[in-house]
């Protein structure tokens, strides 16, 4: 059964909910702007991120605690990786390093231990653990050093100082039997008087 309206009830009617719709659209894209401004600020505010800074890996050897390879931040000092190692040992002569050095990426400190008195020229501490601070490090002795060293002549040293250039740091002593003119017999000879 239809209802009865008359002409000016419904144009009243469709006012008022026109008026209804407008006020309601008018709300709705407010809320929709705001929402849109919030995501723009979000999309335009920097992101704050430090880059991370590298990391080193160096071989802490001789009269430390914990010899082996640590890893330690860029800018490091050699005294930051003989305590990592746990420290120096008693007997050690920190007077041969020098603990304000920067790191290198690679590289071994060796941290040798003060000589015995009655050792002297021996290149064996008397307890029998080892060579007593005369050892020479395969990775960073210069010609000269390695000259010095039992039945290793200027030529020889060379071919070492080369095939480290180009091979990189030694890993062991047996890493010399690599390098043309040093075989096994010569390997045993430098065993107690050089490290990697």
């Amino acid at each position: 059964m239809p209802i009865a309206v008359s002409r000016s009830t419904a144009i009243v009617g469709v006012c008022v909910a026109l008026a209804l719709l407008a006020l309601v659209g008018q709300r709705l894209a407010q809320a929709g702007a705001a929402r849109e401004s919030e995501a723009v600020a979000a999309e335009l505010e920097p992101v704050a991120s430090t880059p991370a800074r590298p990391e080193l890996v160096v071989h802490v050897v001789g009269e430390v605690r914990r010899p082996g390879l640590y890893r330690l931040r860029d800018g490091a000092r050699i005294a930051d990786a003989v305590r990592r190692a746990g420290g120096a040992k008693h007997d050690a002569d920190l007077g041969a390093v020098n603990l304000a050095a920067p790191l290198v990426d690679g590289i071994q400190i060796l941290v040798p231990s003060r000589a015995v008195p009655g050792a002297a020229g021996t290149g064996v501490d008397p307890n029998g653990e080892g060579a007593v601070g005369g050892t020479v490090s395969l990775s960073s002795a210069t010609v000269e050093e390695l000259d010095e060293l039992p039945g290793v002549g200027p030529i020889t040293a060379q071919k070492i100082v080369d095939y480290r250039a180009e091979h990189g740091p030694f890993a062991s002593v047996d890493d010399l039997d690599a390098v043309p003119g040093i075989g096994p017999t010569r390997i045993e000879q430098l065993r107690d008087v050089v490290t990697p």
